[in-house]
């Protein structure tokens, strides 16, 4: 080869070589900025619901079909270079071009905020009545929650005596996923009113002991005696009082039969239970003669003595507390005044005097 040719081709040779350098550099520059750079052109948001088990490679294509990000097989390596690719979380995420790569991965790891609702359960509520409130929340649906509440194996598994959740719904406000199962909507309920009955059982270790040497009381029957307070008054002085007055019923022997006739069983036992008396099947919200002498009633605390089979609504704090410290007091009855307190009496006499006084003649008595 002449020696003009051979220079010729040493200039091809370096030229190439040159190129190639200055494109791997514009290309490693490229690269170096890519982090920071966002996509460009005209103005876009785009929204990409990443599931559980999506795959970088997948996420990363989908991006750049939506414009968010260009070079997708970059942004895999740079998610992997930083140790990322297998941190992203699932969820609902809204982009937009104007955000660099940096941005949009750091974002993906961070996850969306989780959106919940606020439920607030007041005290006295049966689980149907729970169970319409979380659905009206949108936390879960009424049947689905009633379904879950009567779950033999959900019962058993939270350690609840009976066969439902009733009496354990602990009422107070909680923050929920929309469309959350009704079993672990449940399950956190449940476990929140434990925690805070095992707190006022050793604040009233003295009151759970004297209940449980006298009346025989575990647990379960603190919650339903807490459930028949709850369900009498919401007057905080005197829900120590009544409690006072039915176990005063249940083991005074100068009152005989010890039947605690608190009308809320009977309304309870007609609404709640999904098996009722034939009575029952006549309530249409007013107690009456027929409910009242009704034995087919299990609820019915006008003919059966002692307490109820189970919980008639879900008792908060003030009526725990007012059962495990309930007051001495020498009362056996007591009658509304219709203005949200009570008027408390020793004998029968006294009573059906009160119930002349506050109450109108006709239909069921209200009171105790």
């Amino acid at each position: 080869m002449a020696a003009r040719d051979m220079r010729r081709a040493a200039k091809v040779v370096l030229s190439t070589a040159f190129l190639v350098i200055v494109a791997l550099a514009v290309i490693a520059w490229k690269v170096t900025r890519y982090p920071n750079v966002a996509a460009g052109g005209p103005h876009r948001e785009a929204r990409l619901k990443v599931e559980k088990g999506t795959t970088l490679g997948e996420i990363a294509r989908r991006l750049a079909d939506k414009g968010v990000i260009d070079h997708p097989s970059w942004f895999r390596f740079y998610a992997n270079e930083r140790g990322l690719s297998q941190k992203i979380r699932a969820g609902q995420y809204s982009f937009a071009n104007t955000m660099s790569p940096r941005e949009v991965l750091d974002k993906l790891v961070e996850g969306v905020p989780v959106e919940e609702v606020s439920v607030t359960i007041p005290e006295g509520k049966n689980l149907e009545q729970v169970a319409a409130l979380l659905e009206e929340a949108g936390v879960t649906g009424k049947l689905d929650a009633q379904k879950a509440a009567r779950d033999a194996q959900l019962v058993r598994a939270l350690g609840v005596p009976g066969d439902s959740l009733e009496g354990y719904l602990f009422p107070d406000t909680y923050r929920f996923r929309p469309g959350s199962s009704a079993a672990k909507v449940l399950t956190q309920m449940v476990k929140h009113g434990q925690a805070i009955y095992a707190e006022l059982k050793t604040k009233h270790k003295l009151g759970f002991a004297m209940l449980e040497k006298q009346y025989k009381f575990g647990d379960r029957e603190v919650v339903l005696m807490a459930s028949l307070v709850e369900k009498e008054t919401a007057q905080p002085a005197e829900r120590p009082r009544i409690a006072g007055v039915f176990l005063n019923r249940l083991r005074l022997p100068t009152f005989v039969p010890h039947l605690l006739q608190t009308d809320p069983t009977i309304v309870y036992g007609c609404t709640v239970p999904p098996k009722k008396s034939a009575a029952c099947k006549k309530f249409e919200g007013r107690i009456r003669r027929i409910h009242l002498e009704d034995k087919e009633n299990p609820y019915n605390t006008y003919t059966h003595e002692g307490l109820p089979p189970g919980p008639i609504s879900n008792p908060g704090r003030a009526a725990l507390e007012a059962v495990l410290e309930p007051d001495s007091t020498p009362y056996l009855y007591f009658v509304s005044k219709n203005d949200g307190t009570h008027q408390f009496s020793k004998t029968r006499a006294e009573h059906e005097a009160a119930v002349n006084k506050y109450q109108k003649r006709g239909g069921a008595e209200s009171g105790s």
